[in-house]
């Protein structure tokens, strides 16, 4: 009995693994429609303005699903410590970006926020005990390298911005991580501090600056709000049912989406470095995928 349940054990796990990435893949692609309209709504409005009706409408959207759950679940929270410092990540994460896209360009944020893959993978082996191979850890690598080709960040290097785009990017990895660590709290739960810190900085942060909303730019900032919170709530998911080190690499689809919105939206054509740079994030990302249900099936990580 002990032997059977061993391959079934490795089926499970591997489908898990799956459900994940296509949880994660999902998950990207709704954080690039919060990155497109946010950059577009920054551009009128102030960061605290924006961050708050976006965090106000995700409540909204998120009330049922916390009522049905139980709103007591909310307080009942394994280790509040972690839980208290993915908050503050989480909310130095959006409001970095939004700081950070106001005055660079979309592409070059992008490059900052890439990154963090690497620091899931290189921190992975120490706080979750997942192993990392040498194989991975290439894929990582030349992942990385394709998004260098594809973005070429400008000469605007360590200004502020983009010293906070940095810090923001260490800010995701670290939720990603701590995710993975906090499997047993329920998606909502995360998702609804998330929005109560966010929430918190927007309501200090937006009577200094505040603009007179449009009709469609309020409808556009509560959008915003729903799109973010679903794009948590999926990426929570994925953390859950397969390790760090394989899905985090998937936020490189980002880039494609980048492609796709800015012809659609900013009319922006492709260059052949970018085609170049997709290709080569693209490739790792599945590697390390199928690379990883390889594994499983052995049993083992290398």
């Amino acid at each position: 009995m002990a032997v059977d349940s061993v391959p079934g054990t490795l089926v499970h796990q591997a489908g898990a693994a799956r459900a994940g990435v296509m949880i994660m893949l999902i998950g990207m692609l709704m954080f690039s429609l919060n990155d497109v309209m946010g950059k577009w709504l920054v551009a009128t409005y102030s960061v605290g303005q924006v961050v708050l009706i976006r965090s106000l409408a995700a409540a909204l959207l998120l009330a049922p699903f916390l009522w049905l759950n139980g709103a007591q679940k909310l307080f009942a929270l394994e280790r509040p410590g972690l839980q208290f410092a993915r908050v503050v990540a989480s909310t130095a994460e959006v409001v970095s970006f939004y700081f950070a896209v106001v005055y660079l360009p979309l592409a070059d944020v992008m490059t900052y926020w890439l990154a963090a893959p690497i620091y899931v993978a290189a921190v992975s082996p120490l706080v979750l005990r997942e192993p990392v191979g040498w194989r991975r850890w290439s894929a990582i690598a030349v992942g990385f390298v394709g998004v260098l080709i594809a973005l070429e960040p400008s000469s605007q290097a360590f200004t502020v911005p983009a010293l906070i785009s940095i810090l923001g990017s260490m800010c995701f990895a670290f939720m990603m991580i701590s995710g993975r660590s906090l499997r047993g709290t329920p998606d909502t739960t995360l998702a609804f501090w998330q929005i109560v810190g966010a929430a918190a900085a927007g309501l200090v942060w937006a009577p200094f600056d505040w603009m007179p909303l449009k009709p469609v730019d309020t409808a556009l900032l509560g959008l915003l709000g729903v799109v973010a919170m679903l794009a948590h709530v999926l990426v929570n998911r994925a953390l859950k049912l397969a390790d760090a080190a394989t899905v985090a690499p998937l936020q490189y689809t980002l880039l494609f989406w980048a492609i796709v919105f800015g012809w659609l939206i900013f009319g922006d054509t492709p260059r052949l470095s970018m085609v170049l740079g997709a290709g080569l994030i693209v490739a790792s990302g599945l590697f390390i995928f199928f690379r990883e249900q390889q594994l499983k099936r052995q049993g083992r990580l290398i």
